[in-house]
């Protein structure tokens, strides 16, 4: 069941940031960085973010977030993020096909890491473009995404 959060309340903020740890460590190993940006955001950083977060629940354990910046025309994925003892379960699919059933009039743009070849191949699976790759500051290489079907 996937249901919109408020980050807004510390106990939520904390199961977001939960996720978000157990999941960005796992990108982090993928891209081999020591310095993994995702991973420095605080509890407090998550409940003054002015974004929208839905979570999937199974049962009533939290184990997907979904960060969604809203604008007129667009929407960006912050972050879609799955605790990794719920990997390859279709989750990531879920949400996405969430978000596009809800938004999918819009743009939908998302970034990751240009060699967290899972990711890519996921974005890509769900009929993301690739639209461009560049490289950080932080020395990662990143690529973003576009979806833009109309529902």
């Amino acid at each position: 069941m996937i249901k919109i959060l408020d980050n807004c309340l510390h106990h939520t903020s904390k199961k977001i940031y939960h996720i978000f740890q157990k999941s960005y460590a796992v990108e982090a190993a993928i891209l081999k960085c020591d310095d993994f940006p995702p991973l420095n955001r605080s509890v407090d950083d998550i409940q003054r973010s002015k974004s929208e977060f839905y979570g999937y629940f199974k049962q009533s354990d939290l184990v997907a977030v979904m960060e969604l910046e809203m604008a007129k025309n667009h929407i960006h994925i912050r972050s879609l993020t799955v605790d990794p003892e719920f990997f390859r379960q279709g989750i990531g699919f879920k949400l996405l096909g969430f978000v596009e059933a809800k938004y999918g009039n819009r743009k939908i743009t998302v970034e990751t890491g240009n060699e967290n070849l899972p990711a890519v191949d996921f974005y890509l699976s769900f009929g993301f473009k690739k639209n461009k790759v560049w490289m950080t500051e932080v020395g990662i290489e990143k690529i973003s995404f576009t979806l833009t079907r109309k529902i």
